[in-house]
């Protein structure tokens, strides 16, 4: 849904009814303390902008991931622009779509879906959201080796984003070993000169790592937890955690008091919005702005 007339920090000489609506919404299980609303919706009107973001809580719906087809037909027949999926619908949802953006179609997984035209266009903005987070807040750490925790669709995102970024060796842990397996044979035809396995023990590539980064649900309000013992951290290690709702999650409340330098979640969840709202709306948003926001928050 492109806006082509929007005034740019929202016009207040203007009477909001007559701004221009938008209308998306998040799916996924669990999300009642997500962020996101706000930080759209706040962004939204700073444009001129009637944005309405709605949760679509699959928890609070006694709902799953196999409702996705009668959520996407609903928000496309009520006008919605867009849908964000979280998990644990990041994969589920690429069947029930008619096109894939390259980065989507490269990681097999969908944070966005874009309503145009009717059809179903998904898009994935979680790696650039992660790869922005982490330059800005950990710029110089040492990047050669990489333990990662998950292979699902905020995994497959991260894993991307770590290589990207210069990240020499990348090792995948996950309860579901043949799905890490995968990711990292998806990784190393992407990334040729990149050394990407899988394992189900974390021990043995925890004692070369460089950093961490949990991309499980594991620290989550509805998972607490960790995904791994907490006697393996060690002081000179980098953590780095997707979850960010609570901000600071069990790991990296471990890891700050076993003085390791840590990134949250948050960053991550700002930087996806950007590329989420310039896809739903066609404006740029001010990403500067929506961090602030976050923090504010």
């Amino acid at each position: 849904m492109a806006i082509e007339s929007s005034p740019v920090d929202g016009d207040r000489t203007q009477d909001p009814s007559d701004w221009p609506s938008v209308l998306v919404g998040l799916v996924g299980s669990g999300i009642q303390a997500s962020r996101t609303p706000r930080l759209h919706e706040r962004e939204g009107a700073r444009q001129g902008l009637r944005y309405v973001y709605k949760l679509i809580d699959l928890e609070a719906l006694d709902l799953d991931a196999s409702a996705l087809a009668d959520i996407l037909t609903a928000a496309q027949h009520l006008g919605f622009a867009g849908l964000n999926i979280t998990h644990p619908c990041k994969q589920a949802v690429i069947p029930l779509l008619d096109e894939l953006s390259p980065d989507a179609a490269a990681l097999g997984a969908v944070n966005t879906v874009v309503l145009k035209e009717g059809k179903r266009v998904g898009h994935n903005t979680d790696w650039w959201g992660f790869a922005e987070s982490f330059r800005r807040e950990l710029p110089d750490v040492r990047k050669d080796r990489v333990v990662q925790f998950g292979a699902g669709g905020g995994g497959a995102a991260v894993a991307h984003a770590l290589l990207a970024s210069g990240v020499g060796e990348v090792t995948i842990i996950d309860t579901h070993e043949e799905r890490a397996h995968q990711l990292a044979e998806s990784l190393r035809e992407r990334f040729a000169s990149a050394q990407v396995s899988a394992s189900a023990h974390c021990i043995s590539p925890l004692e070369s790592a460089d950093g961490i980064v949990n991309t499980t649900p594991l620290g989550m309000a509805k998972y607490p937890g960790m995904a791994l013992p907490p006697e393996l951290l060690r002081p000179d290690l980098w953590v780095a955690d997707i979850v960010y709702f609570p901000l600071e999650t069990e790991l990296l409340r471990e890891a700050r008091a076993c003085g390791c330098r840590t990134m949250s979640g948050g960053g991550m969840a700002v930087f996806q919005a950007v590329g989420a709202f310039r896809l739903f709306t066609g404006l740029e948003p001010d990403a500067e702005r929506m961090l602030a926001h976050f923090e504010e928050m």
